[in-house]
């Protein structure tokens, strides 16, 4: 199969990149890196007809969730108009589409409502998550209006080596093996009491190829583990691996405006149609994650 990966120099890109590769897939990936922006259509559409891929995987676009409080039009754009231009590239040219999303949709929610279902109400808490519901409904547009096999992913909380440290897991990574270099103890943190639902992205790429192959055009899928954690618990099993004893303080800057409470989903539905299930054990994502940030802050 020839696919063409958005977003290809980010961290998910980078992974999904390596694992298409290694089921032997010839990959093509776009990204500013290579001079491709999501909101020049143009550009676009040239970059995916010189492809020619028989399969999409649109991973570009904005992450930052925290970020997006202060640049909400920009996030807006980037998520929404850059899907649309993507897939108005695709529509005569390409035979299946990857449009990744968020859990973020789907925003505060009730203990009751838990797990979260792909059939759950959308209620986007962040300029981040708005952008991302316009993403996703603009990619079933494409398959109800056009045709074209799209399938949607909404993706909870993914974790692992490569991700920038504006992520909580790889923020405290960084921050623990300062203090281990320096000899300090305390390691900030924002807000302790969020759940959250993390899958290693290892695990998530699996996925992705997976419902490119066996997915039903239109439908949306939740990827996820299944299982919440507080950012407070997952915290303490990151300082469990220090090599000298530190402890969480906790940082009002480090706060955003609003957090969603909790997210947890169910991934019932591709796993019925893909046979997909999470593999990866979080303690051994953590550790690898760990392992990385020594790395890049020793001596």
């Amino acid at each position: 199969m020839r696919a063409l990966i958005t977003g290809s120099a980010g961290f998910v890109g980078q992974h999904l990149t390596t694992y298409l590769q290694s089921m032997g897939d010839d990959v093509v990936g776009i990204d500013r890196t290579t001079g491709v922006d999501l909101l020049d259509a143009d550009a676009v559409r040239r970059a995916i007809a010189d492809a020619a891929p028989d399969a999409v995987y649109h991973l570009g676009g904005w992450s930052d969730v925290g970020g997006s409080w202060q640049a909400p039009l920009a996030t807006l754009r980037v998520n929404s108009e850059g899907t649309l231009n993507v897939l108005q590239a695709c529509r005569d040219t390409v035979g299946r589409v990857l449009v990744v999303s968020s859990a973020d949709i789907y925003g505060k929610v009730t203990l009751a409502e838990l797990p979260l279902t792909e059939d759950s109400p959308m209620r986007p808490v962040s300029p981040y998550a708005a952008s991302k519901v316009a993403a996703d409904m603009i990619a079933l547009q494409a398959w109800l209006g056009y045709g074209l096999e799209v399938m949607r992913v909404r993706a909870f909380n993914h974790l692992g080596p490569g991700q920038a440290n504006q992520f909580v897991a790889p923020a405290l990574a960084e921050r623990i093996a300062v203090c281990e270099l320096e000899g300090r103890e305390e390691v900030t943190v924002g807000n302790l009491t969020p759940r959250r639902d993390f899958t290693d992205v290892r695990d998530v790429v699996r996925s992705y190829r997976m419902i490119i192959t066996d997915g039903e055009p239109g439908e949306a899928y939740n990827v996820c583990s299944g299982h919440d954690i507080a950012i407070a618990e997952l915290g303490e099993r990151l300082v469990a691996l220090a090599r000298r004893p530190v402890r969480l303080q906790g940082d009002p800057s480090l706060q955003r405006p609003v957090d969603v409470p909790v997210l947890c989903g169910d991934h019932t539905k591709v796993t019925k149609a893909t046979g997909w299930e999470p593999e990866i054990p979080l303690d051994t994502t953590l550790g690898d994650i760990m392992n990385e940030w020594r790395a890049r802050v020793g001596p």
